[in-house]
């Protein structure tokens, strides 16, 4: 990956954290939602944006089904945002791999303690 497509990968990675966070005004967004990490095409037409939901089982859904619904406008403030060419068409995929790791932790913390 080229030094410019790192960083317009680092800067989407915190434009777009930013928008879900303060800019989405959507009742179903619950829990906190951390952008894990972007893949974008070398030329900056497509990216792919994995994040992780950390809420209960029925607000990660509410919380994935309103990212879906709202990619429009997030994609509209990342090109009002960030001065691109061509703004990427944003493709969101749930990333449940931090969810993996605190249940992985919290399996090795029960067996340090015995209780396994």
């Amino acid at each position: 990956m080229s030094l410019r497509n790192e960083r317009v990968r680092k800067t989407l990675m915190k434009e777009i954290a930013d928008i879900i966070q303060r800019e989405l005004k959507d009742s179903r967004i619950h829990g906190v939602v951390s952008i894990t990490d972007i893949e974008i095409a070398h030329d900056n037409s497509f990216a792919k944006v994995y994040y992780s939901v950390m809420a209960s089982e029925e607000e990660k859904v509410n919380t994935i089904k309103a990212i879906t619904d709202n990619t429009a406008k997030i994609r509209y403030e990342v090109g009002k945002r960030i001065r691109l060419r061509l703004t990427p068409e944003l493709r969101f995929i749930p990333d449940d791999s931090l969810e993996r790791g605190a249940h992985v932790t919290e399996l090795i913390n029960k067996i340090s303690r015995g209780e396994i």
